[in-house]
């Protein structure tokens, strides 16, 4: 009888000596996909998920879902305001000569003289500044921080209290701030007394409040009375000067 000691017993079942061959390579496999299942996992972003409240076990188990709006992007800085611009009428100018009296002084020369100081100063204080004619066409949807036009009162004697200097603001915008900074101020410079009593519809109706961008303060102002008040308007005019610039300046820093 033959031996049969020399039989391994992997050559009676053949897929065991298969399985021996390729464990080198089965494991590799098997190692390779548990490390990517690892790595998919680890770096796989989070589900959202609804969590359901809390309910008694009585009620409806549905999960309740509260819808969030979105919310706009506020914007955290305010908006830098555009540059500061002012215009100065110069009352007549490139129209008429306006008021006339005797001894051959015209309003034209007394509201040169003053505004083109006030346009002087403004632009010496860094404030972009427009000096304008009666009629002037940049008038039309004219815009700016405020507008100023210069006048002077009457040249005929009426009576002692024919004195003084008044405003009026435009009807069209809100124009009380710089009606009441410059009249103020005008006041404390010039020591002269507001003459309200003789504001006329010709102030009140000014063409140039219904000219200009809606939205811009505007104001006239009559610097006073050319018979009683003519030292005041020529040889003292850098009094009413001031006074305008001044009032000017309180508008802008309010």
């Amino acid at each position: 009888m033959q031996s049969q000691r020399g039989v391994s017993p992997l050559s009676t079942q053949p897929w065991l000596g298969w399985f021996g061959r390729h464990l080198p390579i089965l494991l590799f496999l098997l190692l390779a996909t548990a490390g990517m299942l690892t790595v998919y996992w680890f770096f796989s972003p989070v589900e959202t998920t609804a969590e359901a409240l809390t309910v008694p076990e009585n009620s409806l188990s549905a999960p309740l879902f509260k819808n969030v709006p979105s919310k706009p992007v506020v914007q955290r800085l305010a908006q830098s305001p555009g540059p500061l611009r002012i215009g100065i009428i110069v009352g007549h100018r490139g129209s008429d000569s306006g008021a006339v009296c005797d001894d051959g002084l015209t309003e034209l020369q007394v509201n040169t003289n003053i505004a083109e100081q006030v346009y002087a100063q403004l632009v010496a204080l860094g404030v972009q500044t427009d000096l304008l004619d009666e009629f002037d066409p940049r008038l039309q949807n004219y815009h700016a921080t405020a507008l100023i036009s210069v006048h002077a009162d009457s040249c005929v004697y009426f009576n002692e209290l024919a004195t003084g200097f008044k405003i009026a603001g435009s009807s069209f915008t809100d124009s009380s701030s710089l009606s009441i900074c410059v009249e103020h101020a005008y006041a404390d410079t010039t020591q002269m007394f507001y003459h309200e009593n003789t504001i006329t519809p010709h102030m009140t109706d000014y063409h140039a409040f219904r000219e200009i961008s809606p939205g811009v303060p505007a104001i006239i102002i009559e610097t006073g009375f050319m018979n009683l008040d003519r030292e005041m308007l020529t040889t003292r005019a850098d009094v009413p000067v001031r006074g305008i610039v001044d009032g000017i300046r309180c508008f802008l820093g309010k």
